[in-house]
């Protein structure tokens, strides 16, 4: 039992150190640390730590917030341009679509030609005419992979 209570002061000292405590868990924790030397001991070099981590001068590029901001806005520009370039090609997907669906029967009659008058078998028209369906799709695939692999290597070089 009185190991879950060490523990749960530690616990207790590292939110107080990020974010605050409730006031009943800070009555508690301060009940304990006057009961536990250990603990004690741990909260006081703890602070002591976290003061000479404090008076550690950093040194800070004066435009450091400026280039926050600029790279800030400039990721939001492009992913209001990925989601405008996201409509263009669902639009351009769709009307694909609806051409393939309204050209098909002539190019089945276009295939049929081919092999009527080269002849071809009729494996090869059929292999051809999903051809006509598939190779569009895998193109555009093909470029949206590309286009986000070189977004991302953009972003992590920046």
């Amino acid at each position: 039992m009185s190991e879950n209570l060490h523990e749960r002061a530690q616990r207790l000292l590292a939110e107080s150190a990020v974010e605050g405590l409730r006031p009943a868990d800070e009555a508690w924790l301060r009940e304990h640390l006057a009961e536990c030397p250990a603990c004690a001991m741990e909260a006081s070099v703890t602070q002591n730590a976290l003061r000479a981590l404090r008076s550690v001068p950093v040194r800070v590029p004066r435009d450091l917030a400026a280039r926050t901001q600029f790279r800030v806005r400039l990721r939001a520009q492009e992913t209001s341009n990925g989601s405008n370039g996201s409509f263009w090609l669902w639009a351009v997907t769709a009307a694909s679509w609806l051409l393939g669906v309204f050209s098909a029967p002539l190019v089945w009659r276009g295939l049929a030609w081919l092999g009527a008058n080269f002849g071809l078998p009729k494996l090869a028209l059929e292999f051809g005419f999903v051809l006509w369906w598939t190779v569009p799709p895998l193109l555009a695939a093909a470029i949206i992979l590309h286009q986000k692999a070189l977004t991302a290597e953009w972003s992590n070089k920046n």
